[in-house]
Parts: C-alpha cells; sequence; structure tokens
C-alpha cells in the first residue's frame, strides 16, 4: 500500500480522512489511531483510491459478506473486501466527490458503523446501548404477560405492539439487503416468519421467535469478539508515538508512523517498540511474549535486531529504526492474517455454496407446506401455514453458516497467540492431514549461527596461510546474508583481518560466490561445485572427507582456479529440535531433512536428531525430493532461505521460519514466527482438532434441523421452539469452536 500522502480535496470527508491518514499507518497497525473516525488509504491522486476503514457490529463471517455486496454495488466502488479477524473495510472508488458519504450510509443502512472512540462512554452506557433493544423487547413481553391474565385483549395488544417493537430494525435490515443483493438472508426469514405469526393470531410466538433471534444474534457477537481477540492484541502492541533523536542528540515525540530507516528512536523501560529496530544500547533485556509467546525476556547486544511490539523490560534503550512505515513484523503478520481469510478450506467453501441455495429451496418447500396440504388434501390452513413458518425458521442457516468459520477463526486465533501464522483455513485444513515433513537443516533444525571451526591451507606462498585464506574469503563473502558467510566475515572481524573490497561478485545458490580481489579471481564454494581443484591437490579430499565427518560444512577456497584451503564450519541442531522430530514420530508422522550440505555433515545432525536425510541438494533438487515424497502422501516442507521458496511452494503445504527471507516467508502458506520448530507438531495438533471441531458443529447443526423438521411437521413443535432449536444449535456450535482458544501447547 502506498503512502496517505494524497489528499481528497474533492470530498466532504476529505478533512477527516487528512487527519486520519497522520494518526496512523498505512497498513494499519495502530489500533489507537483507529479512534478517529476512518482510516483512509490511497492509491492513486488521479482516478481512483483505496480507503479503509473499521467496522463496528459484525457477529460473523456472513455480515463481512453482506457488507462486500452492498458495497460493491455503490456508484464508483471498483473493489471491496472486509477481513473479519482486523475488522478492517477495504475499498478501492473512483475519485469523486461523496463516494465516502454513499459508504457510511450504505453501512449505516445495514445496521454497522465505522469505529469512533471519539465519545466516550461508562460501562453502563455501552451495555444499555448495544442491549436496549433487546431489554425493552424483553419489557415489553413480561408487562403482556402480566396483564394478559386479567386482561387479554390488552395483554393479546401489547404481545402485537412487542412483536413490532422487534420486528422494526430485523424487516429493515431485511430490506436494505435484499436491495443491496442478499435477498434470502437470514434477516429475511425471520421477518416473514414474524409477520405470519401476526396474521396467524400467534402473538406470544412471534415476539418469543424476535427475542430468541436477538440473543442468538449476540451470542455470534459474543464469538467473534472471542475469536478476534488474539488479532486485537496483537493490533494494539505497537504504540502510536515514539521518541525521536536528532542529530544533536534532542529528543522529540514524534508520529510512529513518520518514522523511516535510520531514524534514531528512545524507549523507556516498560514502553513498547513501534517499529523493527536495530539494538544500539548494550545489554538490553527485551520482553516478547507477546510475539514469541516465550514468557523470559530475551537479553539483545547491539547489532541484534528487535521486532515491533516488543517490550523494553530493565533500561531506557536506542535503537536504529530498520523497517519501513507499515513494514514491521506486526504490520507483516496482521496482513497475512487479513490475506488468510480469503484463503478457505474446501469444507469452508462447500458450506458457503451450499448456503446459498439452501436458504432459497427451503424458502420454497416451506411455501409447498404452506399450500399443497390444503390444496390437495383439504388440510386446514391455518395448520399448514404454521408449520410452513416453522419450517422456515428451522431453514435458518445461522449454526451451519457459523460452524465452520467460528472453528477456523478460533483456530487461527489460538495459532498466532502460540505464535504461528496460518494463512487461511485451506492451509489449516491441510496440516492436519500431513503425513510427512521435510526439514531444511541451516537454521530451521540447526541455530542458523556457524562458526568456524578449522582452516586447512594448501597455499606454502604465504606465511600467514589462514589468515591469507579467510581475508580471501572475507572479501568476496562480505554484503552475503548467508550464514556460513557471516559466520567467514565474522571471523575475520574476530581475528582482526582487514577484509579488501571485492569486484564483480556473483553468486550462485547453492554453488559459491565468487569476485575479483586484489587483480586475482576469488571462488569460495561448496566442494562438489570445486571438486575438479581439489583432485589436484594430493591429500586435500582425505583432509575434506575427515573434516565433513566432524560434521562440518565446508567451504573451499580458490585463486585463479587453484586450491588454497578449506574452511571448515558447524552449525549445532537446536536444543528443541529432538523434541519435535519424537513429537511428530508420536503422531505418526515421518521426518526428512533435505540440505545442500555435505552427506557426511548430514548424517552427523539428522544421526542425533533420528531422521532421515537427503544431502548434496540443490534448490531444484529439492523440490525434485518433494514431489517424490508426494507419492506416499501429503508432504509438508518447512525451511528459512531463499533456496527454500521452490520447496515450500512444490509441497502440500510449505511453513517457513519467521526470522526467514521474505521470498520465503510469501511463498509458504504457514509461518513459525519466533523460530521454534517444535511449535510445529502443536501447529499439526491444533489443525486436527480444528477438522473434528468442524465435523462435529456440521452433525450438530444438520442433525438438530433434521430432528425439528420431523417434529414440526409431525405438530409436535412450533415457531418458538423452531427459532430456539436453531438459536440454541448456534449456541452450541460457538461453544464448542471456542474450545479451540483453550487449546493447550505442548510441554
Amino acid at each position: 500500500m502506498s503512502s496517505c500522502s494524497a489528499t481528497h480535496s474533492d470530498s466532504p470527508q476529505s478533512d477527516t480522512m487528512k487527519s486520519s491518514c497522520a494518526a496512523s499507518s498505512c497498513c494499519g497497525n495502530n489500533t489507537q489511531s483507529e479512534a478517529s473516525t476512518i482510516e483512509s488509504q490511497t492509491s492513486s491522486v488521479s482516478d481512483s483510491m483505496q480507503l479503509s476503514w473499521i467496522i463496528t457490529g459484525m457477529d460473523c463471517p456472513g455480515c463481512a459478506a453482506k457488507i462486500e455486496n452492498a458495497v460493491k454495488g455503490l456508484n464508483g466502488v471498483t473493489q471491496a473486501r472486509v477481513t473479519f479477524a482486523t475488522e478492517r473495510l477495504l475499498v478501492e472508488v473512483e475519485n469523486r466527490a461523496g463516494i465516502s458519504d454513499d459508504i457510511f450510509k450504505t453501512l449505516k443502512e445495514l445496521g454497522f458503523s465505522v469505529k469512533d472512540d471519539a465519545v466516550s462512554e461508562t460501562a453502563a452506557d455501552s451495555v444499555l446501548k448495544k442491549y436496549w433493544r433487546i431489554i425493552s423487547l424483553a419489557l415489553f413481553m413480561l408487562v403482556a404477560v402480566l396483564i394478559q391474565g386479567t386482561f387479554p385483549v390488552a395483554g393479546n395488544v401489547f404481545f402485537y405492539l412487542a412483536t413490532l417493537w422487534g420486528l422494526y430494525p430485523v424487516a429493515t435490515k431485511a430490506w436494505q439487503l435484499a436491495r443491496s443483493g442478499s435477498p434470502f438472508s437470514i434477516e429475511t426469514l425471520m421477518s416473514i416468519a414474524a409477520i405470519g405469526a401476526l396474521f396467524l393470531g400467534e402473538t406470544v410466538e412471534a415476539a418469543m421467535v424476535l427475542l430468541l433471534f436477538m440473543i442468538g444474534e449476540h451470542l455470534e457477537a459474543f464469538a467473534a469478539g472471542r475469536a478476534r481477540q488474539g488479532v486485537q492484541k496483537l493490533m494494539a502492541l505497537t504504540p502510536e508515538t515514539a521518541y525521536r533523536i536528532d542529530r544533536d542528540g534532542h529528543k522529540t515525540e514524534v508520529s510512529a508512523h513518520t518514522l523511516t530507516p535510520g531514524d534514531i528512536i528512545e524507549i523507556l523501560p516498560g514502553s513498547r517498540l513501534p517499529v523493527d529496530g536495530e539494538l544500539l544500547t548494550p545489554d538490553v533485556s527485551f520482553d516478547e511474549s507477546a510475539l514469541t509467546g516465550e514468557s523470559v525476556p530475551v537479553e539483545h547486544n547491539p547489532g541484534e535486531s528487535v521486532m515491533a511490539g516488543s517490550l523494553s523490560v530493565d533500561r531506557v534503550a536506542r535503537l536504529r529504526v530498520i523497517s519501513k512505515p507499515g513494514e514491521s513484523a506486526v504490520d507483516r503478520i496482521i496482513r497475512l492474517i487479513e490475506e488468510a481469510e480469503e484463503r478457505k478450506a474446501p469444507v469452508e467453501r462447500f458450506i458457503d455454496a451450499f448456503s446459498r441455495w439452501y436458504t432459497p429451496l427451503m424458502m420454497f418447500l416451506a411455501a409447498l407446506v404452506a399450500v399443497v396440504p390444503p390444496l390437495v388434501f383439504a388440510g386446514l390452513w391455518v395448520e399448514w401455514i404454521y408449520k410452513a413458518l416453522a419450517l422456515l425458521l428451522i431453514a435458518c442457516p445461522c449454526a451451519l453458516v457459523i460452524s465452520t468459520p467460528a472453528a477456523v477463526t478460533s483456530a487461527l486465533a489460538r495459532a498466532s497467540r502460540n505464535g504461528a501464522l496460518v494463512k487461511g483455513g485451506a492451509a489449516l485444513e491441510l496440516l492436519g492431514s500431513v503425513t510427512t515433513v521435510a526439514f531444511d537443516k541451516t537454521g530451521t533444525l540447526t541455530e542458523g549461527k556457524p562458526a568456524v571451526t578449522h582452516i586447512a591451507s594448501f597455499d606454502r606462498s604465504t606465511l600467514n596461510q589462514e589468515q591469507e585464506i579467510l581475508r580471501l574469503a572475507a572479501s568476496v563473502e562480505s554484503g552475503s546474508t548467508h550464514p556460513l558467510a557471516k559466520a567467514i566475515v565474522a571471523k575475520a572481524e574476530e581475528m582482526n583481518i582487514r577484509i579488501p573490497a571485492a569486484g564483480n561478485i556473483v553468486a550462485k545458490a547453492g554453488l559459491g560466490v565468487q569476485g575479483q580481489v586484489e587483480g586475482k579471481a576469488v571462488v569460495v564454494g561448496s566442494p562438489r561445485h570445486l571438486q575438479d581443484s581439489i583432485d589436484l591437490i594430493t591429500g586435500a579430499q582425505q583432509k575434506l572427507e575427515q573434516l565433513e565427518e566432524q560434521g562440518n560444512t565446508i567451504a573451499v577456497v580458490t585463486v585463479e582456479g587453484h586450491l588454497v584451503g578449506f574452511i571448515a564450519l558447524r552449525d549445532e541442531p537446536k536444543a528443541e529440535a529432538p523434541n519435535a522430530i519424537a513429537a511428530l514420530k508420536a503422531m505418526g508422522i515421518n521426518s526428512i531433512m533435505l540440505t545442500g550440505d555435505n552427506p557426511r555433515a548430514a548424517k552427523a545432525v539428522a544421526s542425533q536428531l533420528g531422521m532421515a536425510y537427503r544431502a548434496d541438494l540443490l534448490p531444484g533438487d529439492k523440490s525434485a525430493e518433494i514431489e517424490s515424497l508426494r507419492k506416499q502422501g501429503r508432504v509438508a516442507m518447512i525451511g528459512d532461505g531463499i533456496n527454500d521458496a521452490p520447496a515450500l511452494k512444490t509441497a502440500d503445504i510449505g511453513i517457513a521460519m519467521g526470522s526467514g527471507a521474505d521470498v520465503a516467508l510469501e511463498t509458504a502458506d504457514c509461518a513459525l514466527t519466533h523460530n521454534r520448530v517444535v511449535e510445529l507438531a502443536d501447529l499439526i495438533g491444533l489443525s486436527r482438532a480444528t477438522m473434528s471441531v468442524i465435523r462435529q458443529n456440521i452433525f450438530l447443526a444438520v442433525g438438530s434441523k433434521a430432528v425439528f423438521l420431523v417434529t414440526t411437521l409431525l405438530g409436535m413443535t412450533g415457531l418458538w421452539v423452531a427459532v430456539l432449536a436453531d438459536t440454541g444449535a448456534t449456541a452450541l456450535v460457538t461453544a464448542n469452536a471456542l474450545r479451540l482458544l483453550r487449546n493447550k501447547k505442548r510441554a
């Protein structure tokens, strides 16, 4: 998304929009700025704009679909999308006057509003505002019940009034939804049933139907709020303002969205970091539990990066900003969550499609029930119309529609709280059916912090042979983000070796890097890539094998095509890696390590972890291995590097480590934000639990309707029991889905 610098002089809302833009980042991560009436964003100052608002009043994903349909139908709107998890409406519109007013009006007519915290409310005021329609309807009905015994006519009148009072907002919303392209809404069914009951004189049941329907809506809203809590807490992590330090050392409080890479900021103990930063202050501990789930504060050293949302525990800290506006770790997580809603699970897509024709079909069947028995079998009109109205209420797809998204949303929220991001229900569903997990080695199973353990020299032309090899290697590796390259450069700096500048740098994934150093062609590459140079030196192959058998990865250094030495590096397995592999094995899931490292080093790591391995793999080879594994079942691939991206894409489901390359994160279907592979088993377990809950919910929703369909047609149950069954089923599937929020992490 582009910056919020454009103006909207043609719109009556321009002043509000501009002030809102100034108060928030374009990615919308600062919920404090949502207190303004609107948040808006622009992608062009000429023909089109992109606007964004925070919407209140959505009870379920169905509400999001209703808003999308209505807003898309407005003149001047080219695209509209609602993300239920973050309550955000994103609209692409033509740059014309009044377009924002039209959107606001439509939202209001549908019963939704833009978040506005400008007017403070007490808790009591908030409760009354939220439940006043239900409370007043219940009071109407209570008065009717109290006076009906003594004054039957007056009591009946009160029930009529109560029904009309409850019917007005429901019927109004049904009409607005029908005009905006959703004629077969739940509100429509409720309105028809209530009006029909009034004509039949069933005033008590008509009022009870509306009361139970309203209670059911609030149950859905409660469930939605619980499911969104994890996302809302995440959005609230980054503060609106920050203290920027200028060149003269003066401290100024500025809006967080104005910070750019290179700015120096200061945060106080107990304050959170508004952006990603590089630490400048020595030995500062940060509480990162909100992002990683780790309860123990982590001590950082100067030069290390710290994620936005981290809390300084013990001292004033200064950091250099390293993330652009809207691109911090928190922003990326929120963006992934919003994108996840577009990737629905197959079962969720099926239910969505099913519900689109289910409601019209049930309305048609209800019409047949109302007219066929009286016309064909001389049945009583009043009896069969009553049964038809009850059938309409039974037909309400509330429980069925919410059965899957409630479970998926709860699971995604739970996963994000545990430090795992899943890009939608489709990925969540696939996770539970995985039979094999393929792991990258470096940075995934290992710490990703290799260290130089040995330097073997074959060059007798210099006195300080080992230092010369390290000097040349560090020269061509400078600037590379590969863990091995960084380890070589770090070792050279540790030994105070002056690193010369290299030119004509060329890097080839999985092979190595080459460049010109002081007029000589220097290559640092894998043994396989430089085997010809190794074979020319007596004893070099034996030395290579000896170092590899010790678990080392070897970087071969050549100058002008001649072997000058080996640099041996070793990367230790993560402490939790053995537990991660064991946990997967206990779940019946096979594990295999795919690495570009040499077979001897790969074997040393794999034997420690108790897993199979494939070594000497180029990026393309990893993809081929994944294809082969897929013939035996569903495969998940987990990695963190650029060279893992093809394999992540090839696998049935790709999982990226949160600290990995951006291309790996973008390619993957899931991300472990805190880089703990032990959480993978928990994530797969959560997926299996979610699919189990979805199956239970569908059974509850469909089963209850089947039972009450039979009892209604037999005359055993009436209108209010029918709506109670639907409301009860909705409450049951919602409560069942919320159990996923309590899914415990593996010890």
